[in-house]
């Protein structure tokens, strides 16, 4: 916990662990409890959170380019996973999306 709250500040967090932690662990969450919706909430909670620093840090176009991935990544997930298998496909989400949030954000400032 931060001194201002629940919430380390926006400047100091690291959002690619985030980003990738959102897709696999939304996955994984909707997998082993069967529950779909449960996984969109970890999406959704990990999302915001690192979309906060995208916000404060990148700004409102990155933060837009960055959420757009983030949520496509989930989408294309499902017609990926037909292709490749449903592990290939996240990972292969999860990855791309970590790996634009360390390039726009995390790696820039």
């Amino acid at each position: 916990m931060s001194e201002t709250g629940v919430f380390k500040p926006a400047e100091s967090v690291v959002t690619a662990p985030l980003a990738a932690l959102g897709l696999v662990g939304g996955y994984l969450t909707a997998r082993e409890t069967g529950v779909r919706a449960l996984g969109g909430v970890v999406l959704a909670a990990a999302g915001a959170y690192a979309g906060r620093t995208w916000a404060a840090k990148g700004g409102a176009a990155t933060t837009v380019t960055l959420s757009v991935l983030y949520i496509g990544g989930f989408g294309a997930s499902h017609p990926l996973a037909k292709r490749i298998g449903p592990w290939p496909a996240v990972l292969t989400v999860a990855g791309a999306s970590a790996l634009a949030s360390w390039a726009l954000v995390d790696r820039v400032k």
